[in-house]
């Protein structure tokens, strides 16, 4: 008799290992699924988005079509808001951490480190706490919320399907990159963001699912009515040979002006973190110092989107400008310092076209017969100083082409942004997102998959049978138990079994080495052994600088836990280093 129900249970289940074999062995399976994902970042895109404006209508009062940043000024009223609602990120980040006490991972690290693991939970609790500093005012972008909820759909999609961990970075960046081109209207943006930014790498094999799930997110974005972050800044004329070298100066100052933000935000995050100031509490104390802010200029509120609109329309003065992109970078270093969560993406658009404008400004008051407009150095600005603080050249340079069509201001951003790339790589080396990591310990400055190599351990690459010998035996011993070309070393123990030594065997059979000498007289390395949760990075450098051939793998308390061939790591290594290779290019499938 047919047991119907089993085999409406086993249904689901064949369906789903079908579909596992199919991603494993085909691409073409994979960017159905990245466009699956596209459509799952472009509509966490939008929700995000009306969450956060939804609480600023309700807190500030504005309408619908307004933004925050734009409006003409709040009261001190108004502004307490921004405490109040600090108090209640701190509440909600308190009890966050006490289910979750470990640090939340975003999507760049997980790609960087965990070959695309990214938590579900954890993502919740980083959008849910975008939205609400967002929504409350804090000086912060939901770029950040948009990203980690793409991704976040993605990476589940990849660990229901168990995806080889290459594909899975992929995807992730994919769900990550469509989210950001969802927000912007901006599919190349997009998939530049996840090129550049999360995956750390063009790969061929990266580009039809990457793009697929871009063009889904903008798509649906659109069929759901979600609000674009639209930069309506027209081009005014093309640049000339001497308008190049002038934005190639501009991209200088906004390499500057990058790292001077993120040491800002780095330093109030290490100051707020040695003070006594209870974390419960310290978002609402920054609330305190933005809304204050605020009282000066409502441009500091929110990403500033509607403020970047009005200087431009308004054609502020050159003092207003300046006193706006000081208090702006204050502000999101207070409000990132104290514990508000978000990016600085549109934040580094924002201070960019401020920093166009100035040094147009500026310019004019120079003998330089050249005269810079002020449209066209706020494009080349915002994406320069962007590139600094965020990274992606190519990135900014598409987001300037799909807002203006203009290819010579997108030419002129694009060297500007080099300019600004490589001074900050040069002389910092970090962007936000990974100068966040540092600040906690770690020590990755871009996406690229360095988890492998974090994975490959001592002691999951040690030989775990080593021959030992007590190092109190005679060499007449060693000989008998060990005659030449039985092994090429013997790991020699302490009266405790502690690690004490290592003989290589054929020292032991030399003219001059007495039968009824100690053994321990011949050990090697006797203060050189190897941690078993060493990296293979730092096994390669160990075998380096210390010349030797084989080292032990030991324990805390000395106990030998197996042993390490210099050649069989170097192999290991180069094996690794070759599927990376293959997968590069697609060429890694079954």
């Amino acid at each position: 008799m047919i047991d119907v129900p089993a085999l409406a249970r086993r249904a689901p289940a064949r369906t789903l290992t079908a579909l596992r074999l199919r991603m494993r062995a085909s691409e073409l399976w994979l960017i159905a699924l990245s466009v699956a994902v596209g459509l799952a970042a472009g509509v966490l895109a939008v929700l995000q988005a009306r969450a956060a404006h939804g609480l600023q209508q309700l807190l500030y009062g504005i309408g619908p079509d307004d933004r925050l940043s734009a409006v003409q000024h709040i009261s001190a009223f108004a502004a307490l808001w921004l405490p109040i609602g600090g108090l209640a990120l701190g509440v909600f980040t308190w009890l966050a951490r006490r289910r979750r006490p470990n640090p939340l991972v975003d999507v760049v690290e997980a790609n960087a480190l965990y070959g695309g693991a990214l938590s579900a939970i954890d993502s919740a609790i980083v959008c849910a706490q975008t939205v609400l500093s967002n929504g409350v005012g804090a000086s912060v972008g939901l770029e950040a919320g948009y990203a980690q909820a793409g991704g976040a759909a993605a990476s589940w999609a990849g660990r229901q399907l168990k995806l080889r961990r290459h594909d899975m970075r992929i995807l992730v960046g994919a769900g990550a990159g469509a989210a950001i081109g969802a927000a912007f209207g901006a599919p190349l943006t997009g998939a530049f963001y996840a090129f550049e930014i999360v995956i750390g790498s063009y790969t061929p094999s990266a580009i039809a699912p990457v793009a697929a799930a871009c063009l889904t997110s903008v798509w649906a974005a659109d069929a759901l009515g979600g609000a674009r972050y639209a930069i309506q800044i027209h081009a005014a004329r093309t640049p000339d040979i001497l308008g190049y070298l002038l934005y190639g100066g501009l991209g200088l100052f906004a390499a500057l002006a990058g790292v001077l933000v993120m040491r800002l935000v780095g330093a109030a995050d290490r100051l707020v973190r040695a003070s006594p100031i209870p974390p419960l509490v310290r978002p609402a104390i920054g609330g305190v110092l933005v809304g204050a802010l605020a009282l000066a200029s409502p441009q500091v509120l929110s990403a500033g989107h509607g403020a970047l609109h009005l200087d431009l329309a308004v054609g502020a003065p050159l003092a207003v400008l300046a006193v706006v992109f000081l208090i702006k970078i204050a502000a999101s270093a207070a409000s990132l310092g104290f514990g508000f969560r978000g990016g600085l993406f549109f934040a580094s658009l924002f201070l960019g076209a401020l920093l166009g404008q100035i040094y147009a400004g500026l310019l004019d008051y120079t003998p330089i017969p050249e005269h810079l407009s002020p449209e066209n150095a706020a494009l080349v600005g915002m994406g320069a100083l962007a590139v600094a603080v965020v990274g992606g050249p190519l990135t900014m340079s598409f987001l300037v082409l799909e807002t203006t069509q203009d290819f010579a201001v997108t030419a002129a951003t694009l060297a500007a942004a080099l300019i600004a790339s490589t001074v900050v790589r040069e002389r910092f080396g970090y962007s936000f997102s990974t100068w966040r990591l540092h600040l906690r310990g770690e020590t990755i400055r871009s996406a690229r998959d360095i988890g492998w190599i974090r994975t490959l351990t001592a002691g999951r690459m040690m030989r775990r049978d080593p021959q030992t010998m007590a190092a109190s035996a005679t060499v007449a011993e060693f000989r008998r138990r060990f005659p030449l070309g039985s092994t090429q070393r013997v790991i020699l123990l302490d009266d405790a079994g502690c690690y004490c030594g290592l003989v290589i065997t054929a020292s032991a059979y030399g003219e001059n080495v007495s039968p009824e000498a100690t053994v321990a007289g011949l050990a090697v390395s006797e203060d050189i052994t190897l941690s078993p949760d060493l990296n293979i990075a730092d096994v390669m450098h160990l075998f380096e600088t210390t010349e030797t051939d084989e080292l032990a793998v030991v324990d805390t308390k000395g106990q030998v836990l197996g042993l390490l061939a210099e050649a069989y790591v170097t192999r290991r290594y180069a094996s690794e280093l070759e599927r990376q290779h293959l997968d590069l290019y697609g060429e890694g499938r079954d």
